[in-house]
């Protein structure tokens, strides 16, 4: 399993809704509302690599979504998951 972590920037006002069409995504384990230059964070879980690509492809065609920026561990460098 691949988790990878997705940082949404949106239109003002428009962060329910896009949080709501994140909710119902398959993958999605966690989304949530942030302050500062992201206006939304995901966590993704998927089976492979291309199942990721396909849902972060499916993320970037939510209207309102305005750029993203995602995130993948490197697992060489170790870490606490």
């Amino acid at each position: 399993m691949e988790t990878i972590y997705v940082l949404v920037q949106c239109d003002v006002g428009k962060e329910r809704g896009i949080i709501g069409a994140l909710e119902e995504m398959p993958g999605v384990e966690e989304v949530r509302g942030t302050y500062g230059v992201y206006d939304v964070f995901c966590k993704i879980r998927g089976e492979t690599r291309d199942a990721l690509d396909s849902t972060i492809a499916e993320i970037r065609r939510i209207s309102r979504i305005r750029s993203t920026v995602t995130l993948h561990w490197i697992p060489s460098q170790g870490g606490k998951g």
